[in-house]
């Protein structure tokens, strides 16, 4: 298999966005917790309320089936599994218009901390354009799902910007960018918390890999899962930097079945010897 650890991933357009760093366990005790500011603390008191990256530790894993349509009615659906520890991530794609159209059947996908693989109906590919779609889409779909509690990783920056109302409910707007070193893309997410909820009902985001300065929007819709708030059905689409919609193009994702602790092996994540 092809050992790509230190391979830059290339992001595919559809998807307009760009992955971070591999987690590092948080210390999110109140007692020791130091604030930049109070951007930071408001972050701090959303993971709170979601519930934290040690929460998603505590439960080992999970399984949920991840559904993704494009405007243009172009449709991934996937088995997505993961391992909090290390950021292992596996997905079956029973359909994959978006991602791979070229090949029929089943597709894999693996990541187990330091090989990507795919499989297509159980033979190993190494073609690289391919490749680098799996690498985006292991890394992404993982960050996607652990978004608002990586918004604790170390390496962030956090700064207040104002309070604003729209839609009957009252927001803290958050500034949020990333430590990179030069030369690397380095995102832009501007946080809108909800003042009565605490949580994050959208966000404006950058996509500085494709120098596109312009923001997209997304929205979000939450659901309980086994004491944590998972934001389930998501929309984005191009906006201002007034959070302004800009078209109605919206790309449609939603995961659906959610299951944590169902005791995966991590020999599920690692290609297998032929």
């Amino acid at each position: 298999m092809i050992n790509l650890k230190n391979v830059a991933l290339l992001v595919f357009c559809f998807t307009f966005w760009s992955c971070q760093e591999q987690p590092v366990k948080q210390d999110q005790s109140t007692s020791s917790m130091k604030f930049q500011n109070k951007g930071h603390e408001l972050v701090y008191n959303m993971a709170s309320k979601v519930g934290d990256y040690q929460q998603l530790l505590d439960k080992k894993d999970v399984t949920y089936t991840y559904t993704y349509t494009t405007p243009d009615n172009k449709t991934d659906i996937s088995t997505e599994k993961y391992i909090f520890d290390g950021e292992l991530s596996y997905a079956a794609y029973q359909k994959h218009e978006r991602t791979l159209p070229e090949l029929d059947g089943l597709v894999e996908q693996g990541f187990d901390g330091n090989t990507y693989w795919y499989r297509h109906n159980g033979q190993y590919l190494e073609d690289e354009k391919q490749m680098n779609r799996v690498i985006f889409n292991r890394e992404t779909n993982f960050y996607w799902f652990a978004m608002m509690q990586k918004l604790l990783d170390p390496g962030l920056n956090y700064e207040y910007l104002k309070q604003d109302s729209f839609d009957g409910n009252s927001y803290d707007i958050v500034k949020v960018t990333f430590n990179t070193k030069e030369g690397e893309a380095s995102d832009i997410y501007q946080l809108y918390i909800n003042q009565k909820t605490n949580i994050v009902d959208q966000f404006l985001f950058t996509v500085d890999y494709f120098n596109v300065s312009n923001p997209f929007l997304m929205k979000m819709e939450y659901e309980e899962v086994a004491g944590i708030l998972i934001p389930t059905k998501r929309i984005y689409t191009q906006a201002n930097w007034e959070g302004e919609t800009l078209n109605e193009n919206w790309i449609k994702v939603s995961w659906t079945d959610i299951k944590f602790n169902n005791g995966l092996s991590r020999n599920l994540f690692a290609p297998q010897k032929k």
